[in-house]
């Protein structure tokens, strides 16, 4: 399959569309968080819409400082039918505690704008 299918693209692709670097993708691959939905004959990796979309996902996090263990488990509470997420209970708890802490990074990332903000008009700009 190839990119002109509209079905898979190629990692350039995927790069472009996501404003990421080849080499952060392929780490994603190679520490499982963003496994190629397929490769080439010649082993090339091949990415589907769904993988475009998760890597948002992870460029989302990225920020906010969760570790890849926690956005890997991030990504299974999100999508329970690819594992074992745990009863739906379970996964809600979990989603809520990563979302409060998330709430807590925004916050403080926020702060720090502000202080940066601050730091600008002092220097006249």
């Amino acid at each position: 399959m190839t990119a002109t299918t509209g079905m898979t693209m190629h990692i350039g692709e995927l790069a472009e569309r996501t404003g990421l670097s080849l080499r952060t993708i392929r780490h994603y691959d190679d520490v499982g968080l963003l496994p190629a939905t397929a490769r080439t004959d010649g082993g090339f990796r091949l990415y589907a819409e769904s993988d475009c979309d998760r890597l948002q996902v992870i460029k989302a996090m990225k920020p906010l400082g969760f570790s890849l263990e926690e956005m890997a488990e991030i990504l299974l509470l999100l999508s329970p039918d690819d594992g074992d997420a745990g009863s739906s209970t379970e996964v809600a708890e979990r989603l809520a505690s990563y979302r409060d802490r998330a709430i807590h990074q925004r916050a403080k990332m926020a702060r720090n704008l502000a202080q940066a903000d601050g730091f600008i008009q002092h220097l006249g700009g």
